[in-house]
């Protein structure tokens, strides 16, 4: 994978979360949104460039052959890396304070972004 349609898969990763945490979350508190919208446009970032400079990209990118969630080891990647990266940056960061599960429930929508974003636009 190039470097340009890694950025612009990860770039809309990150705004697909965006949009997701303000309408289904209905969250309103601008670090925890920055933060987890930093952690979708990074982590696949940082999960793709792992896979590129290893030279796995061909061993993780094959596709299931079920045409409605084509999902690949590399997209499947892509949604634990952003699950971690957003756990991790929200926990420390504006949700520290926040009960577990809610940080559990928008770490997981962040990461349900960037997998989708992977499995369907690139």
């Amino acid at each position: 994978m190039n470097l340009q349609a890694m950025f612009v898969g990860a770039l809309l990763s990150a705004l697909v979360a965006l949009v997701l945490l303000l309408l289904v979350r209905r969250e309103r508190r601008t670090g925890v949104v920055a933060t987890a919208a930093a952690a979708a446009l990074l982590m696949p970032m940082a999960w793709n460039s792992i896979l590129n400079w290893t030279g796995a990209v061909g061993l993780f990118s094959h596709d299931l052959p079920f045409p409605p969630f084509p999902i690949s080891w590399q997209d499947t990647g892509t949604g634990v890396f952003t699950l971690a990266g957003a756990a991790i940056a929200l926990m420390s960061g504006p949700c520290r304070r926040d009960a577990a599960r809610s940080v559990a429930g928008t770490a997981a929508l962040t990461a349900l972004a960037a997998l989708l974003v992977d499995v369907y636009l690139y």
